[in-house]
């Protein structure tokens, strides 16, 4: 018997990602919206104003990672009172323990749902190996994840966009610059060829703050190998990781769903009925 799929949003602070996953895994159908109702992207590459679910088979039920806030809450809340009134929703929080995963924060509860759900879909992506999971956002986040599934901390820091926003806006003489507009001033190749010294100020900036996260992750991933003693995967991820793996030097792997992945994870673990 064919079940209806899940639809999963992630709800970050640049963004929202969705994907209708089926009860087994397979994904049919993904996109993602800015806030505030400005152009979406969707599976087809085509832009709207708002999510085109029109065309969607009815899910089952919906499952959020929010941390954006309440104001997104009440957005996505209406989008889907839209689409599909009634339509069972759970906004994921983290817990002790799920999907393979044991949460070693001091308060569980704490931890943000998409660093939770991205743990649970790095597990199981990479199973019983240790990972380090680097995700560049708004925020640049790490997660040092154990292969038997002990998450056992992790760190937060300005992204590389934020870095470069707030040099801008506290300092006289420095410009603005946003992920737009310092995209097209890394050049490729130059993390191979030496360091990034610029010539003008823009770059200087952008070319700046990318080094100071690849400089954060490759001091974590190497201090995380000489206390494991054991080789790390660096998993990286998000929407400045163009830029910044530019810069690194040591392998990584690229996974942009990780948090999509986790939710389908807790959705399936959900709806599978308990032994008795």
């Amino acid at each position: 018997m064919n079940r209806a799929p899940f639809l999963l949003i992630d709800a970050g602070n640049s963004r929202i990602k969705w994907a209708l996953v089926q009860a087994h895994g397979t994904q049919t159908h993904a996109g993602a919206f800015a806030h505030g109702g400005a152009k979406t992207v969707s599976s087809s590459g085509t832009g709207a104003d708002e999510p085109d679910w029109s065309d969607l088979p009815a899910p089952a039920s919906a499952w959020i990672s929010n941390v954006a806030g309440e104001q997104v809450t009440q957005r996505l809340a209406a989008l889907l009172d839209a689409h599909w009134p009634g339509l069972p929703r759970t906004t994921i929080r983290a817990c002790e323990q799920q999907g393979g995963v044991t949460n070693g924060y001091t308060t569980p509860s704490a931890l943000g749902s998409d660093r939770w759900a991205g743990l649970i879909g790095a597990h199981a992506a990479f199973p019983h190996e240790p990972l380090l999971i680097a995700t560049f956002g708004t925020a640049t986040t790490l997660e040092a994840l154990r292969g038997d599934g002990r998450f056992v901390g992790g760190l937060i820091a300005p992204g590389w966009s934020l870095m470069m926003r707030s040099l801008g806006e506290h300092t006289a003489q420095l410009p603005t610059l946003d992920a737009n507009a310092a995209r097209g001033l890394l050049a490729p190749g130059d993390a191979q060829h030496g360091p990034f010294f610029a010539t003008d100020t823009p770059r200087s900036l952008s070319a700046g703050c990318a080094l100071a996260q690849a400089g954060l992750i490759e001091r974590m991933w190497n201090d995380l190998q000489e206390a494991w003693g054991v080789p790390v995967r660096l998993v990286v991820g998000g929407g400045a990781a163009d830029e910044v793996t530019a810069a690194l030097k040591v392998p990584h792997t690229r996974h942009d769903s990780l948090v999509l992945s986790g939710l389908a994870l807790i959705a399936a673990e959900s709806a599978t009925p308990r032994q008795p």
